[in-house]
């Protein structure tokens, strides 16, 4: 499960290491990429409702949850109200226990920016503001995100989408001490040594909040160590996620 504003080409390079020993199912949340667009604002229930729909849909009653950012602001947040439905979870760098106003305003102004001029150098500084290597942004990756933004009722969709950035909605959608008490599953938290979302300590104060918690820092990596440093995350998640096998 992707970032906000993203699309599930967030883990494309992870596909084939973790298909290799599961089924792999990668989507788009509402509102974002190639799914529907959203002309109502999406809270953290309307992407925990989707999840629960898409679960059953595909006949899926217990399953591990990969998130990254927003993703993993679902997956805390679905496994506390659904523990029974949840195997293992990897959280990397999720969202869900910080509202810093300079770091919701530059998510806001760079996505926002990106979608309204889908330039490629628009584009480009909002994938770029997520690593730590400016590098790490392909061609490919911009070209993809640039189909995204350009697609019909995208601008309305993205505000939408951005509403989480808003001090007041984020407020009473933040994951709580109660419900990372509440998560059942083993769940690996992971954090970056150059994340913008925030500092390594916001990652460790989650693991250490819920009661089957662990933590581990991937360096150097931005916001998406699942990118910026694969092998070294692919080998992680494999390792993590083969426990009980």
């Amino acid at each position: 499960m992707h970032g906000t504003g993203g699309h599930l080409e967030a883990f494309t390079k992870n596909l084939r290491a973790l298909g290799e020993s599961h089924r792999v199912i990668a989507y788009d949340f509402p509102g974002h990429g190639w799914s529907t667009t959203t002309t109502t604002d999406l809270e953290i229930d309307d992407y925990i409702d989707h999840l629960v729909g898409l679960m059953d849909e595909l006949g899926i009653e217990r399953a591990h949850l990969s998130g990254e950012s927003l993703g993993g602001w679902v997956a805390v947040k679905f496994a506390a109200r659904y523990p029974d439905r949840v195997l293992r979870m990897i959280l990397n760098t999720p969202g869900g226990t910080m509202a810093t106003p300079e770091v919701m305003e530059r998510i806001r102004s760079l996505s926002q920016a990106a979608v309204e001029d889908p330039s490629a150098e628009r584009v480009r500084a909002r994938l770029e503001w997520l690593m730590a290597d400016p590098s790490s942004v392909t061609d490919e990756l911009v070209e993809i995100r640039r189909g995204i933004y350009q697609r019909p009722g995208f601008i309305e969709s993205m505000r939408h989408i951005l509403c989480l950035q808003d001090p007041e909605i984020r407020r009473r959608n933040l994951v709580t001490d109660e419900e990372l008490a509440a998560v059942s599953a083993p769940t690996l938290v992971i954090w970056t040594s150059d994340d913008p979302s925030g500092p390594a300590k916001a990652g460790l104060d989650m693991a250490e909040r819920i009661p089957a918690g662990e933590f581990r820092l991937i360096e150097p990596a931005g916001h998406w160590p699942q990118w910026e440093q694969q092998q070294q995350f692919d080998d992680i998640a494999v390792e993590f996620l083969g426990r009980d096998a």
